[in-house]
C-alpha cells in the first residue's frame, strides 16, 4: 500500500534542527554539523537515524543529562605514525567529530594512500553510512565503526545485553560503474534500536527473533523490547565484537557500563569511533585482465556479479540512492505524519511555531 509523505524543504528542516542544538548549548559549528547530518539521513531515507533519533539520543545520553559537552574541543594525541591520528573528542557532538575525522582521513589518504583516525571519549555519530558515502562520492574507499551509546545487544548464547548495536559502514566510489556509491552499512543486531523506535511510532511489529523483553523472552512488540539479538547468530555476534575490540585497543571502557552511571566510577562511559579512508590509487596493482583500467575492472566485476540471471538483484546503497532520487524529484525531505508530529514536539520544546501539515505538499509512494 502506498504511504503518504509530507515534503519539507531542507531549509525548513535544517533551521529547526540548528535551533534545537543551539538551544541545548551547542555552538554554531556543531549545530550546523547536526543539521547537515539529519538532513542527509532524511534525504537518503534513513528513517531510523533522522533528527528525531539524533535529538532523542541527546536527551538520553547527551547535553540534557550533562554527559555530552557542547562546545568541547578535540584534542589530538601525539602519534609516531604519519597516516594515523588519535583524537580525544572530550564528549563533543559526535556528528561534528565524525565529519572532521572523515575529512582528515581523506587528506591523509591523498598524501599517504591511506588515512585513519581513532577517536576516544566520543558520543554517538548515528548513521555511519552517511560519512562513508560522503567520502565515496569524493572518490575514496571508506570505512567506519563505532561502539553504541549503550549496551543493548545480548551476545550469541547469552541472556544479558553487554554489547552495543555496533554498526559497520563501508562505501566504494562506484558511481561510474553503477551510478551511485555502493554503501554497505548495518547494525550488528537483528534490527537497529532506531528501527524499534520507528516501528513503535508507526504502530507496527518487529520481525520475529529480533528482540527480548525484560524477562529475556522473545518478543515482536516494540513496546516490550528491552534488548536485541545479534543478526545471523554467531556471525552477527562476531561482527559486533569487532567494534568492541577496536574500542578496547583505542581506550574504551567496559561495554555494560557504557552510557550508564552504574558500577565503578573510575570506568569510562563513552563511545569510540574508528575511521579509515583508502585512495583507490593505493590499491592499484596495474595487472587487470584484457588491459582494463582500474575503473573499467570495477565496472566489469560488478556487471559479472549482476549478470547470469542476477539482473534483478540490487546492490547495497541502491535503496539510499533511490530515496535520494525521490527527495530530489519532490524537492524536499519526505516525512510521515507520525514523524511530523514528533518534530513538532521538538519545535514546542524550543518555543518554535509547529509545522502545519497543510503548508506542505504531500506525495504517495
Amino acid at each position: 500500500m502506498p504511504e503518504t509523505y509530507y515534503v519539507v524543504s531542507m531549509e525548513t528542516h535544517d533551521l529547526l534542527v540548528k535551533r534545537a542544538y543551539l538551544k541545548r548549548g551547542y555552538n554554531a559549528d556543531e549545530a550546523a554539523a547536526g543539521a547537515r547530518f539529519c538532513s542527509s539521513a532524511a534525504y537518503y531515507g534513513i528513517r531510523t537515524h533522522n533528527a528525531i533519533k539524533a535529538l532523542h539520543l541527546d536527551e538520553l545520553f547527551g547535553s540534557k543529562v550533562g554527559r555530552w559537552k557542547p562546545g568541547a574541543r578535540i584534542e589530538k594525541i601525539k602519534s609516531r605514525f604519519a597516516a594515523a591520528e588519535i583524537w580525544n573528542a572530550n564528549f563533543k557532538l559526535g556528528q561534528a567529530v565524525a565529519y572532521e575525522a572523515m575529512d582528515t582521513c581523506m587528506k591523509l589518504a591523498d598524501q599517504y594512500g591511506v588515512g585513519m583516525v581513532s577517536v576516544d571519549n566520543a558520543t554517538h555519530y548515528l548513521w555511519g553510512g552517511g560519512y562513508v558515502m560522503d567520502a565515496a562520492l569524493k572518490g575514496y574507499l571508506a570505512y567506519t565503526n563505532c561502539t553504541s551509546a549503550t549496551s543493548e545487544v545480548v551476545p550469541f548464547g547469552g541472556k544479558t545485553p553487554t554489547m552495543g548495536t555496533n554498526p559497520h559502514s563501508w562505501a566504494f566510489p562506484t558511481q561510474e560503474a553503477v551510478g551511485f556509491p555502493i554503501v554497505i552499512d548495518w547494525a550488528t543486531s537483528t534490527v537497529a534500536m532506531g528501527r524499534v523506535q520507528v516501528l513503535k511510532r508507526e504502530g507496527k511489529l518487529l520481525p520475529p527473533n529480533s528482540a527480548v523483553d525484560a524477562e529475556g523472552n522473545l518478543t515482536n512488540d516494540p513496546n516490550q523490547a528491552v534488548a536485541l539479538l545479534p543478526f545471523g547468530a554467531h556471525k552477527g555476534y562476531g561482527l559486533g565484537l569487532i567494534d568492541e575490540l577496536y574500542a578496547a585497543y583505542i581506550g574504551g571502557g567496559l561495554p555494560q557500563l557504557r552510557g550508564t552511571a552504574l558500577g565503578d566510577p573510575g570506568e569510562k562511559r563513552a563511545s569510540t569511533f574508528f575511521f579509515q579512508v583508502i585512495h583507490p590509487d593505493a590499491l592499484n596493482g596495474n595487472g587487470f585482465a584484457n588491459h582494463r583500467t582500474q575503473r573499467q575492472n570495477v565496472k566489469a566485476i560488478l556487471a559479472d556479479i549482476l549478470g547470469h540471471g542476477n539482473e534483478k538483484c540490487i546492490l547495497p546503497g541502491q535503496p539510499e540512492a533511490n530515496s535520494g532520487a525521490l527527495s530530489k524529484q519532490h524537492g524536499g525531505l519526505l516525512f510521515t505524519k507520525a514523524e511530523v508530529e514528533e518534530l513538532n514536539h521538538l519545535a514546542a520544546e524550543i518555543s518554535e511555531p509547529p509545522w502545519n501539515p497543510v503548508n506542505f505538499k504531500t506525495v504517495q509512494i
